[in-house]
């Protein structure tokens, strides 16, 4: 008997819980728990920058391999097999005290992440499609400030409980189990539409595209550095552990509607302006971070965090398929690997730079000027008035 496609709203809000998972703890619960791990384990900077660029290697790879056609047919099974990954790779993480055990772990949980940000983008995004709601996309996306704003919620209460760090990480695959079982409910269907697929064509060599890809890879390297080390530079600064969550609460709660106010900016002022302005103001929010004193900078770091990150994520992949509309997984491939570079260089090079120096200051002003370099290169080809799909 064949299963009938849900509603929208319900598999917008699959996708919504699924990115929690896979991004917003998956991915992103490393970062307020990675302070508790550096204190009670004695991680230095570098090695914490090691721990968190594993994940994005792992990330990337599973990226690489999921745009190929090799998962036609299989996508729910993927999703749910990289959500249930999620839940048990987090609960590992506080099993052990061993960095080569967490570079493995995280490398695993990268590719989790990976595969259930793909295969569950073609199911939700293909029956949106069908049904003409191309507007719940942003809902979809919108999951991943959700899910950081879950785990900043649960830090706050661990904290207060005075919880350790281990207990972050399974309390996390509690969430992540949870949603687990949400997703499986609420999407009882692969992607819309079973078709062999078409063989695509070459991308153009075309200089602008180019640009593209490099400058996506540039914001690779620009966001990842605050997005890893965040709350690290709260604790280094002397804030309190119940402000270490309210910090990363914020990032997650103006990331969920982040990508519907990008979309709007880009109505007005064309898609590449809004990924230059999006990158711009995440420039400004990494070097508050660390040059204004007190609580403000975090928040303000925090806040213009969430507000450009995802957005300007889904801004990129845009810009670069209105340079090769055919040829779109291909696309998708390689520029995932140049973000995927970036993002896996950053943590390294941060964690070194905030050995060497004492501090996440210049680490987060090289990632502010790196940010700075790619909305340029992207404003040298940006096209008159082109909107978001």
């Amino acid at each position: 008997m064949q299963n009938v496609s849900p509603s929208p709203l319900r598999l917008a809000c699959a996708g919504m819980i699924a990115m929690a998972v896979a991004m917003g703890i998956g991915r992103f619960v490393y970062t307020p728990i990675l302070p508790g791990m550096m204190e009670e384990l004695g991680l230095s900077a570098a090695e914490a920058g090691w721990i968190a660029s594993a994940n994005y290697l792992g990330y990337l790879l599973g990226a690489l391999a999921a745009a190929g056609g090799w998962a036609h047919g299989h996508e729910r099974r993927l999703v749910l097999a990289g959500l249930g990954g999620t839940a048990l790779l987090c609960a590992l993480m506080g099993l052990t005290e061993s960095v080569a055990a967490f570079l493995g772990i995280r490398f695993l949980a990268g590719l989790a992440s990976a595969f259930v940000m793909v295969f569950m983008a073609s199911i939700v995004f293909s029956h949106l499609s069908l049904a003409r709601r191309d507007d719940l996309q942003a809902m979809h996306f919108g999951g991943v400030g959700l899910g950081i704003a879950v785990s900043a919620a649960l830090m706050g209460v661990l904290l207060a409980d005075h919880a350790g760090w281990a207990a972050g990480w399974f309390w996390s695959a509690a969430l992540a189990l949870c949603g687990f079982v949400a997703v499986m409910l609420l999407a009882p269907v692969g992607p819309a539409g079973n078709g062999a697929d078409r063989r695509e064509p070459p991308l153009p060599k075309d200089r602008a595209l180019a640009r593209i890809i490099l400058a996506y890879g540039l914001f690779g390297f620009g966001y990842v550095v605050t997005a890893t080390f965040l709350i690290a530079i709260v604790r280094q600064g002397g804030g309190s552990r119940t402000f270490e969550a309210m910090v990363w609460l914020v990032t997650g709660l103006t990331g969920i509607f982040s990508v519907w106010l990008w979309h709007q900016v880009a109505n007005r002022i064309g898609l590449y302006g809004a990924y230059v302005a999006s990158c711009l103001v995440e420039a400004v929010g990494v070097a508050a971070s660390v040059a204004l004193g007190g609580h403000i900078g975090p928040l303000v770091g925090g806040a213009l965090l969430g507000v450009t990150f995802i957005a300007a994520t889904a801004l990129g992949l845009q810009a670069g398929r209105l340079l090769a509309p055919l040829a779109l997984r291909r696309l998708f491939a390689l520029m995932t690997a140049s973000f995927g570079v970036g993002q896996i260089i950053g943590p390294i090079v941060a964690g070194y730079l905030a050995e060497w120096t004492g501090s996440f200051f210049v680490p987060s002003m090289l990632a502010g000027a790196v940010l700075v370099a790619s909305a340029l290169i992207v404003w040298s080809v940006r096209r008159p008035r082109v909107v978001a799909a």
